[in-house]
């Protein structure tokens, strides 16, 4: 335990934390999504205990990929259907199921918002138990955990750094998901954007899916979407919905004002 205390691994853990943090950032945003679909009273035991079970089972999971680390990366089947050409790994077929599953949720959930008649009647309609709710959000921590875990893998060997990092990621994650959860809660207009940056995450499990299994359509290659075009496509996402929302609000208040011009404040100062 002493070597986690060099300064090369305490480079590596603060390394490692950054990268759970950025990785983390679309994980806890489907964990806000998916707790808001339990009954109010339970929104927060649900994100807390999630995070909690999600993180003592990454510990598992990191020993166990570090014992067979190349089986996850070695294809265990091949398909070729003229069309589609794949050699299907397990990291692989992770990613592609994970990120298929992710965009039909967002998809869903978008559907389901254009068709009620009440925005308020959001929550009660599409209501999870608690064991349903916290089943998904685990399922889903362990796939959105592939890649910082191989990426920790890659950076160091020491598992005592790794687990650490686990440990301190997930600590920061129950810090931040109540305070996610509370700012689409208290704004709702920003769960649309959050639905639609889930489905980009899908898009882009799916592609990483597809250039693992070294996958062909109709002859082209699959690449997978950079993280940088990734984060790009999420900041504008951001930034034009904060500025239509600006812009809304002063069309909003000059459309008052034109029908109802004798609220307007009198520049004389005399009443008329």
């Amino acid at each position: 335990m002493a070597d986690l205390f060099t300064l090369e691994n305490l480079f590596t853990l603060a390394m490692l934390v950054l990268l759970q943090a950025v990785l983390g950032f679309d994980n806890l945003l489907y964990i806000s999504i998916e707790s808001q679909r339990v009954r109010p009273e339970r929104r927060q035991f649900v994100r807390r205990i999630s995070i909690a079970l999600a993180i003592l089972f990454r510990l598992i999971f990191l020993f166990a990929v570090v014992g067979v680390i190349g089986r996850f990366a070695a294809p265990f089947f091949s398909l070729n259907l003229g069309f589609i050409d794949a050699n299907f790994t397990i990291h692989s077929i992770v990613s592609l199921f994970g990120g298929a599953f992710i965009m039909y949720t967002a998809t869903k959930e978008i559907m389901h918002l254009l068709a009620i008649d009440h925005i308020e009647a959001v929550e009660g309609t599409s209501e999870r138990t608690v064991p349903v709710a916290m089943f998904w959000i685990v399922s889903m921590n362990l796939v959105f955990s592939f890649d910082s875990l191989l990426s920790a893998i890659a950076l160091t060997d020491v598992l005592p750094v790794m687990a650490t990092a686990i440990i301190i990621g997930g600590i920061l994650m129950i810090a931040l998901a109540d305070q996610v959860a509370s700012f689409i809660e208290k704004n709702r207009m920003y769960e649309v954007i959050g639905l639609f940056i889930l489905f980009i995450v899908g898009i882009l499990l799916i592609s990483e899916g597809g250039h693992l299994a070294h996958m062909r359509l109709f002859g082209f290659e699959v690449t997978p979407m950079s993280k940088t075009t990734f984060y790009f496509v999420i900041f504008v996402m951001v930034v034009v919905s904060a500025v239509q929302t600006r812009y809304r609000k002063k069309l909003e208040l000059q459309r008052a004002a034109e029908r109802h011009p004798q609220t307007a404040p009198n520049p004389g100062g005399v009443g008329s």
